[in-house]
């Protein structure tokens, strides 16, 4: 076992989030099928102002050292002509931020420039299918795919990194390899496999089985050693991760153990006919952040929950600081607390550093504790218990 399978944040999440991602605004002309923020052509009038945002801003530093990651997302976060000066803001405070904008007429060389002039350092861009035909339609569209490419390449030549984010739903599930495929061949910080979760547009979309969330998972972490890979509300790849590193050390057939079904050996092969598997770069380890435990969500008009993705308001910043509202709401405390997970996620042996995603749960059952629907792991049945709790 020569590599760390699991990365911990190095602080107390409890005290202090390791990432805050604020909302700066719902305006997007684009209509995307998965959209948690339904957005809308127009700004909203109630959302925070400039002066606001920065107070925001300030407030997260109050967090201490190291400071959070800040990521300004939307919405399309150009929709909002301060954006640049939020971002010189941001970066005076000590709070470099990510910029994740949408693939609008707004996405162009001049303003991605002005992004990195401004202060930023990384953006995200979506990519949720291999071909214009599937992106666009996904988004709404005709020639987003097209323009998320030339931004792609636009970014990486002004000096902006770039993290490449796929919602995986089962109409792209085929796609992934070609995917992952084109995040090699343009270059990516990181690519970030997102599990659907059905709010807003997204409830329209079709749901992965636990049994197709196991496959994409193990498909996912074989790509790892060529494409530096992530997951978004897949908590338990963190699992898949420590039962992949434990499995290899002992020569063990994963697929076998681990009850891999036909859709990872279909993925496995056409990753393995684009050169996606046997790299040997350094893997990166998946980190132990989940919904209040050490990520929390503002929206656009201050409402703060415990990720955009489950909408339980805790409070909101124009009324009390955010350091009061993350540390101490019931929301908050509530999800730091494994005993608290319900079903088999409370049984779970690795409940501590997975927990499942308490945004799913509570989109398909109402429970942000209940236990996580895509995940197909019966609590106890991995077999190498001893070098798991090593591990542990």
């Amino acid at each position: 076992m020569n590599h760390r399978p699991l990365r911990s944040v190095r602080r107390d999440t409890a005290a202090a989030p390791f990432i805050v991602i604020w909302e700066a605004t719902r305006a997007c002309p684009l209509a995307c099928r998965h959209c948690r923020a339904e957005a809308r052509p127009d700004r909203d009038p109630a959302e925070l102002t400039t002066d606001e945002a920065t107070d925001l801003m300030r407030q997260i530093t109050a967090f201490g050292r190291p400071s959070p990651l800040f990521i300004i997302t939307g919405g399309d976060p150009f929709s909002r002509p301060d954006l640049y000066e939020l971002i010189a803001r941001a970066r005076a405070l000590g709070l470099p931020p990510a910029v994740s904008p949408s693939a609008t007429p707004a996405l162009t060389p001049e303003n991605l420039t002005r992004l990195y002039r401004a202060g930023t350092s990384v953006i995200s861009l979506s990519l949720d299918g291999a071909t214009a035909a599937a992106h666009d339609e996904f988004r709404g569209f005709g020639g987003v795919f097209g323009r998320t490419l030339q931004a792609w390449q636009a970014a990486r030549d002004t000096g902006l990194k770039v993290q490449i984010n796929t919602t995986v739903t089962r109409t792209n599930l085929l796609d992934l390899p070609d995917i992952a495929r084109l995040v090699r061949e343009y270059g990516a910080l990181t690519w970030s496999a997102f599990l659907l979760i059905p709010t807003g547009r997204g409830r329209a979309l079709n749901s992965l089985t636990a049994a197709e969330t196991e496959d994409v998972l193990n498909f996912v972490y074989d790509i790892g050693r060529t494409v530096p890979v992530k997951t978004t509300e897949a908590h338990h790849f963190r699992r898949v991760a420590l039962q992949r590193h434990i499995l290899a050390a002992r020569g063990a057939d994963h697929e076998r153990i681990l009850g891999l079904g036909p859709l990872y050996r279909d993925l496995r092969r056409r990753a393995e006919e684009h050169g996606l598997i046997g790299a040997d770069r350094t893997r990166r380890p998946p980190i132990d952040v989940n919904a209040g435990r050490g990520l929390v969500f503002v929206s656009h008009t201050g409402e703060v929950s415990p990720s955009g993705f489950l909408p339980l308001p805790a409070g909101n910043v124009r009324d009390r600081p955010l350091t009061a509202i993350y540390r101490d709401s019931e929301v908050f405390t509530s999800l730091r607390d494994p005993a608290r997970l319900g079903g088999r996620c409370g049984a779970c042996e690795f409940a501590a550093v997975c927990g499942g995603s308490r945004s799913r749960a509570f989109a398909v059952t109402g429970d942000a504790l209940a236990e996580e629907p895509w995940c197909g792991y019966a609590p106890g049945s991995f077999p190498y218990a001893e070098d798991l709790a090593a591990l542990l």
